[in-house]
């Protein structure tokens, strides 16, 4: 029998939940922490690992966010409220233990608690792994979403999967990137909460059978199938200071106990076991290569195990709550679907709706396409996820025969829109025709959802106007934008605790709750002792972040110095490359006597290539090279500093933003979506070099010119541009630009690795570069050095920094997440009873 089968002859008392409520101050949080200390984790004395007191803490305060999870729940079903779900492969959580602790309000209690101990609170909490549930922006929103829904009390909850590996763990070697095994849950996972009883089952393969019901009505079972279990693990998603927490449930694939017997008789053993044992391989990695066929079908296993468990699981709770009858679900659900990752969704809730659930096809889709939303993040069309037919055939045949389906309703539309147009029915079809024929993922999630959003307003009518202009054109209500914002809880709060300190101590501490209140801070920028006591906390940042650097890189920072950061993921579109081009131009100036009103700087550039994307890890290798040369150099000492951070991750981005100057935002113009780095910059008042791109241009309009250095060609000039773009005239004609050529086309920068750099040379002088690097290169040389001209202003510099922070209110993913809810999700909140 099942240990979860429901019981029967006994049924708990009330009695059984009736606890006192547990003490939030630092006699009763020091009690229950040696108790786990001592008992649950059987330690002593002897013990001198740090992991264990960390362990103990963290359990101590999940027994205070698990009394009120349970109210939350409560009251949720108590208002049959309406729910949203936001479905996304990613969620780059960071750490949690700090989190919480600020979130219930409860960080000074602890630190006094374990004081009496003899133990530190910042040792104990940098023994958190960085939770590897995601890679970069498109996770990190994610996390941000789920804090400022449990803060607003909408009833949100968030559903991923639980990699048991994270991306990679960056080591660099000789300058190269190496990629090592995150095994971030090696020790396990403290936060979380294993759910068995709510483990699902996902199909894979198989084939399918039509029969008639005994209503003459067609009915399609899909049998024969490879099955997988997704068993749920949730983790608490505190609000600040509310007691509410929400749920963010991530599926485990887990093999089921079925093995064929034959094989096993027959003395095949490993045979037997080994097709259900690979079932675990979904949830191991996140983001496989997926270069190969291999990767593709893993791939796309994660996205429809993901879409199916979580579909499930919200279906299972409905007919809990409501039976069978589902003619009120799409007034009390809502999917978010969180980038195209999750866009099988729309196929899957209506199999599950018609085959499972016996609906009609017609009653399915009205369901269907009005509880589905899709938010894009990307203007990359080679982002936008295509699988060939041919694997959905062999792995997801039901799915596909649903896709045909909801394809061929949709054609049909489109042709009664515009008769006759075969070529905007090509062009709108799910099914991209040719030889290897494709579905078309966000196409999908497009015509399968109310709400289609992009996440800055430039992005936003670029895919009006661009990308998705046919489906614009046939739905233009659909269509909407929702800038993106980062929580000001993590992000100001709990990085900076000197700024938020000085902040509480002029504006109070309604700005955590409402980072709009920040403005009242604008005035102060002119307040000579406001600016100098901001000048003591940066410094103070910066001396934190040059031990960082000076610990993971062997490089001096010395905190005077300007500090230039560019952290984020390594892609050419991000232009790291056009960044050290600059940094080859000052090594440059200095080497040829150029010093004249010389401002010292220190850049820093930090993140993870994909494993397969070449042109990155050779960028990467430059500008390891680059930095060699530099700071070897003793003409550069005490002017230029160049560093490259290793495993660029959440905990790391906690030192660097509070201790940065100057924020690298500096992408091909149309081509980032939004960007949320820039945002943490801002709001810890660094100023933003950068180009009129995602939400770049919305940061400008919040700040005025005066506080932002803008440069580049806009979108619109690019494509006027492009047709007759010549970079090697750029060069030519500018010689600053064939200073820093020859410097690397000379192989100053790779004496001993003849031709290491060929293809970053060809890239810049390719007049077909994508990217349109030596376009700007005169336009960016020209602002680093307003922005090195006003950093020489301190005076400037620290209003400038000021204003950018007390600018920031519109870039709270508290915003953002109202916006989401009055525009899409309709919610309303909802308040559990505090724990008294």
């Amino acid at each position: 029998m099942s240990p979860f089968t429901d019981l029967t002859k006994s049924q708990p008392s009330p009695r059984l939940f009736d606890l006192p409520p547990l003490a939030m101050d630092r006699d009763g949080l020091a009690e229950d922490f040696k108790r786990y200390y001592a008992n649950t984790l059987g330690r002593d004395t002897d013990c001198r690992s740090a992991y264990y007191p960390y362990r103990a803490l963290s359990i101590t305060l999940r027994d205070r966010l698990m009394e009120r999870w349970k109210r939350t729940r409560h009251a949720h079903d108590q208002a049959q409220c309406k729910r949203t779900y936001y479905l996304s492969l990613e969620f780059l959580m960071g750490r949690s233990l700090s989190n919480a602790m600020l979130n219930l309000g409860i960080t000074d209690e602890v630190e006094r608690g374990l004081y009496d101990l003899g133990l530190l609170l910042e040792e104990i909490a940098s023994n958190e792994p960085d939770a590897g549930l995601g890679n970069g922006g498109l996770g990190r929103l994610a996390a941000c979403f789920l804090d400022s829904c449990a803060t607003l009390q909408l009833p949100v909850k968030g559903y991923g999967l639980r990699y048991e590996y994270g991306m990679f763990r960056q080591l660099i070697e000789n300058g190269y990137q190496i990629e090592e095994p995150d095994h971030w849950m090696r020790e396990g996972h403290p936060w979380e909460l294993e759910r068995p009883e709510y483990t699902q089952r996902v199909q894979f393969g198989g084939r399918i059978e039509i029969h008639k019901d005994q209503h003459g009505r067609l009915r399609v079972h899909w049998v024969d199938t490879q099955d997988v279990l997704a068993v749920p693990f949730d983790t608490p998603i505190p609000g600040y200071r509310n007691d509410t927490i929400n749920t963010l449930r991530l599926w485990k694939a887990a093999a089921t106990d079925e093995f064929d017997l034959r094989e096993f008789n027959a003395g095949s053993y490993p045979e037997s076991v080994a097709q259900k044992n690979s079932a675990e391989h979904i949830t191991m990695v996140l983001y496989p290569n997926d270069a190969n066929e291999c990767g593709k079908e893993l791939r796309l296993r994660q996205q429809y195990f993901l879409a199916s468990a979580s579909l499930k699981d919200v279906l299972r709770e409905w007919t809990r709550l409501n039976g069978d009858d589902f003619s009120g679900f799409a007034d009390k659900n809502c999917f978010q679907l969180n980038d195209t990752h999750p866009a099988i969704s729309v196929a899957e809730l209506m199999r599950q709706l018609v085959d499972d659930k016996g609906l009609e096809w017609d009653e399915a889709w009205s369901i269907t396409t009005r509880t589905m939303a899709y938010t894009n993040h990307t203007l990359l069309p080679e982002a936008l996820e295509r699988w060939p037919v041919r694997l959905f055939e062999n792995l997801l045949p039901r799915l596909l025969q649903i896709i045909y389906e909801i394809n061929a309703r949709f054609l049909a539309e489109v042709a009664a829109k515009w008769p006759g147009d075969l070529d905007r029915k090509r062009r709108m079809s799910l099914i991209e025709e040719g030889s290897d024929p494709q579905v078309r993922m966000a196409y999908l999630a497009i015509v399968g959802s109310f709400s289609i959003n992009g996440v800055a307003a430039l992005h936003s009518r670029l895919l009006r106007g661009g990308l998705f202009r046919d489906f614009y054109e046939l739905w233009p209500a659909r269509f909407n934008n929702k800038t993106n914002g980062v929580t000001p809880r993590r992000w100001l709060a709990l990085c900076n605790p000197a700024l938020r300190e000085l902040l509480e101590a002029r504006i109070g501490e309604g700005w955590i709750r409402n980072l709009e209140q920040l403005a009242r801070v604008a005035p102060l920028a002119d307040d000579t002792g406001f600016r100098d006591r901001w000048h003591q906390v940066k410094q103070a940042n910066k001396q934190r972040l040059a031990d960082l650097v000076r610990e993971q890189c062997g490089v001096e920072f010395p905190i005077t110095a300007l500090f230039d950061v560019q952290v984020k993921r390594i892609h050419e579109y991000k232009r790291q490359l056009l960044n050290l081009l600059h940094v080859i131009h000052l090594y440059n100036r200095i080497k040829r006597g150029d010093l004249d009103n010389w401002t010292p700087r220190c850049v820093l550039i930090g993140g993870k290539a994909a494993p397969g994307y070449t042109m990155a890890k050779v960028i990467i290798k430059l500008a390891n090279n680059i930095a060699a040369a530099i700071n070897a150099d003793p003409d550069t000492d005490g002017r230029l500093r160049l560093a490259f951070l290793p495993d660029y991750r959440v905990s790391l981005m906690e030192i660097i933003a509070p201790g940065a100057d100057l924020s690298e935002q500096i992408s091909t113009a149309g081509k980032e979506a939004s960007g949320t780095g820039n945002m943490k910059f801002m709001m810890n008042g660094a100023i933003t070099i950068g180009t009129y791109d995602g939400a770049n241009i919305e940061i400008l309009e919040q700040v005025g010119e005066d506080n932002f250095f803008l440069f580049g060609l806009t979108a619109e000039q690019i494509d006027e541009v492009r047709p007759h773009y010549d970079p090697n005239r750029l060069i030519e004609g500018d010689p600053d630009f064939a200073a820093v050529m020859r410097l690397l086309e000379t192989g100053h920068f790779n004496q001993f690795e003849p031709g290491l750099f060929d293809a970053v040379i060809r890239a810049i002088r390719d007049p077909q570069d994508p990217w349109m690097t030596a376009a700007d290169f005169r336009a960016y040389i020209d602002a680093q050095e307003r922005a090195a001209a006003a950093y020489r202003d301190q005076p400037r510099w620290l209003r400038m920094s000021i204003l950018n922070c007390a600018g920031s209110g519109p870039f709270s993913s508290d915003r953002t997440i109202s916006e989401y809810n009055r525009d899409i999700w309709r919610m309303e909140p909802v308040a559990p009873d505090p724990v008294r």
